[in-house]
């Protein structure tokens, strides 16, 4: 199951926390948050990882 550790309110923001994060070994998936179809550049995004990864971005957030 896929959780949510992240909102961003651009596509590019979001990118680049699937960087950041895919960057230190973890998958992650961005995915609109407002049901407009994925690729729109002004809209929100939630950066979701897999449930058991989301201990491990807790330490990557602290780190920055």
């Amino acid at each position: 199951m896929w959780v949510e550790v992240k909102k961003a309110n651009s596509l590019a923001i979001a990118e680049m926390w699937k960087e950041c994060f895919e960057g230190e070994g973890i998958p992650t998936r961005i995915m609109p948050a407002s049901g407009l179809p994925m690729g729109q550049e002004i809209a929100a995004y939630s950066v979701m990882v897999p449930q058991d990864k989301e201990h491990v971005i807790k330490d990557v957030l602290r780190k920055l």
